[in-house]
């Protein structure tokens, strides 16, 4: 399973996203992907009380601890990497958590447009 050359949504080399909580596809920190990865968990946001609870509305509750699964759970500030559609779904409903461009994978641009990421960049000058 080959891993994509990773590039951020800036064209830049992409960044980490979390280690603590650790995150990505294949829990590396990063939001690598590949084919394997079907939820494309490309995009590196910083959660809020908001998206959480929005999340958890949509069937992903994303703030439950499941240890059986190595998931923590997750808290408002905690960064991860989160699947492009996903996003893509909470900006349309006007919940879309900040993004971390800098560690958002290019191919998160298959599904959301950079135009759409922008407004909600954390590192953005």
């Amino acid at each position: 399973m080959d891993m994509d050359a990773p590039k951020n949504v800036l064209g830049g080399v992409l960044d980490d996203c979390s280690r603590d909580p650790v995150t990505g596809f294949f829990r590396d920190g990063c939001c690598n992907t590949s084919d394997a990865d079907q939820g494309s968990h490309t995009v590196c946001v910083e959660m809020t009380e908001d998206f959480l609870a929005f999340s958890k509305a949509q069937g992903n509750d994303l703030s439950t601890p499941m240890p059986q699964f190595g998931f923590p759970g997750l808290k408002p500030g905690d960064r991860w990497c989160l699947c492009a559609a996903r996003w893509q779904e909470a900006f349309d409903a006007g919940k879309a958590p900040r993004v971390r461009l800098a560690a958002t994978h290019e191919r998160a641009l298959e599904i959301i447009r950079l135009e759409d990421l922008l407004p909600h960049a954390i590192d953005r000058h």
